[in-house]
């Protein structure tokens, strides 16, 4: 049994057992798949997408990219939102909820017009779904009418929430595109329309790769492609950064976060945590590693709570938002030189050649004996740190003050 601290949590005003949710996708797309989840230790799911629109899928419809022997580091997607009909996913809904009372079950809808909207609002309330997460994200919908293309709209995306809001008493969700320039413009029109909280972000648009043979992007269906969402560890960096841009905009501080994008262990969980977010939603980890993923990010967790003596996680939310500043408030006075421990150092000149092509030319390489050193052109940018494959060649070492110009 791993080691487990409480981890419970309110997320508008309902009580969560743990952060930990499934988000919605193809893991979270029928009864027995949700079941498994509970069983194994996911705190909530938020159910695959649920619309009056059935779409009509294509075969293959993704791609990964891995980097040097690793798994995937990014996922590409081209399905569509739930290929079944509203009354069954509904159905399942109703019975995850009897079956599993004390675990939170988020109905996800999607809606082509105000009355969609509307009736699946209505719906969700009817299941006992416990909230509602209008999706304005989905970048590869086959029709304008859905998806990102409504989700980079402020009008339609106050509205849709104003309609949904108004048609039951369920708190609502807005998750919102990063297919967009200002993600918190868009966000703080579903607030003003009704909604209570913001999940983000959602799949990044993109194109993985081009087929050598076709010329088509991939994955190759009858020799096309086309543009769709990009998930998994890559797309994590951009999710952090739309994540902190939502909870620094003077609007939306004291609105409640689902943070979701590239969380894979339980250190990428805690990041979306210590920059404000309430809970987490995971799909592409669960691709790669099955429902069990959940026992080390609970287990990961716990340990960091007892190492930090936190005893609920309200003790750390939000705690790295105040350490995330606009570029000009960066202290600039000073630069931090590198350190090479000769003794472990490898001689594989690494650092020399990617300083002298890529940096400032401070590193001197002694081809004979195979070691770099460090000369007066270093300016701290700490590449060479970045790129030695041994862990402690090459350290922060003196801090050297500038002289003011």
């Amino acid at each position: 049994m791993s080691f487990r601290k409480d981890l419970s949590i309110d997320f508008l005003g309902i009580r969560c057992e743990n952060p930990f949710f499934l988000s919605s996708s193809p893991v979270a797309s029928s009864y027995d798949m949700c079941a498994k989840a509970f069983e194994t230790g996911w705190g909530g799911v938020v159910y695959k997408t649920i619309g009056n629109f059935i779409p009509k899928e294509c075969s293959p419809r993704s791609d990964a990219i891995g980097k040097e022997g690793t798994p995937w580091i990014g996922f590409k997607n081209m399905e569509m939102i739930s290929d079944k009909k509203p009354e069954q996913n509904f159905e399942y809904i109703y019975r995850l909820k009897h079956d599993y009372p004390h675990k939170i079950v988020i109905a996800s809808i999607m809606g082509e017009n105000e009355e969609d909207w509307k009736k699946l609002a209505i719906m969700s309330e009817q299941s006992g779904a416990d909230m509602i997460e209008c999706n304005f994200s989905c970048p590869q919908m086959t029709t304008k009418a859905m998806g990102s293309d409504v989700g980079q709209s402020p009008e339609l995306v106050r509205r849709y929430c104003e309609i949904t809001s108004n048609a039951c008493n369920l708190p609502v969700i807005a998750k919102m595109t990063p297919n967009t320039g200002q993600i918190e413009i868009v966000a703080e029109a579903a607030i003003q329309g009704g909604a209570m909280g913001i999940s983000a972000i959602n799949t990044v648009k993109s194109v993985t790769g081009i087929d050598l043979n076709s010329f088509a992007g991939k994955p190759v269906i009858a020799g096309k492609s086309s543009i769709s969402g990009y998930s998994g560890a890559a797309i994590k960096p951009i999710a952090l950064r739309f994540i902190t841009q939502l909870k620094q905009y003077h609007a939306l501080k004291e609105v409640e976060i689902s943070g979701i994008g590239g969380i894979e262990t339980w250190i990428d969980a805690l990041e979306f945590l210590l920059l404000g977010c309430r809970n987490v939603q995971v799909t592409t980890s669960v691709m790669q590693y099955g429902y069990r993923i959940v026992e080390d990010l609970i287990s990961g967790l716990s340990y960091f709570m007892e190492e930090k003596g936190y005893n609920s996680l309200d003790d750390f939310i939000g705690k790295a938002l105040s350490g995330i500043v606009p570029a000009e408030q960066i202290d600039r006075s000073f630069k931090i030189l590198p350190e090479i421990d000769l003794n472990k150092c490898i001689g594989c000149g690494r650092c020399y050649i990617s300083c002298y092509d890529g940096a400032h030319q401070a590193i001197d390489w002694d081809a004979e004996k195979r070691r770099p050193t460090i000369n007066e052109n270093c300016v701290g940018c700490h590449l060479c740190i970045n790129i030695c494959p041994v862990e402690g060649c090459i350290v922060p070492g003196e801090k050297v003050f500038l002289e003011r110009k």
